[in-house]
């Protein structure tokens, strides 16, 4: 039953990550992201994970931890390239 209710709180956690992602990509800015969120959001899947592989506890909660690590991890690259593209519109810049 632990196993049941880990994973239906990391379903919940989950299904938040892919709209963050897509409003992200298509805002196209990163002044409504937090850098620091997002990573400490990715320290604690890794935490979580690694707590699996300590434990022995090996089973299939791992995948939505993979998955919402995977879909976090897409939101950092994200962030980088909406500051880009953010330094980009800044104006006096100079553009590549």
């Amino acid at each position: 039953m632990a196993h049941i209710l880990e994973t239906v709180m990391l379903v919940c956690f989950g299904l938040s990550w892919p709209v963050s992602l897509a409003k992200n990509v298509k805002a196209k800015t990163a002044k409504n992201m937090s850098l620091p969120f997002i990573l400490l959001i990715t320290l604690g899947y890794i935490a979580g994970i690694t707590a699996k592989f300590v434990a022995g506890n090996i089973n299939y909660v791992l995948i939505a931890y993979f998955f919402n690590l995977t879909v976090v991890s897409l939101n950092i690259i994200v962030y980088f390239r909406n500051r880009r593209l953010d330094k980009k519109r800044e104006p006096g810049e100079k553009q590549d």
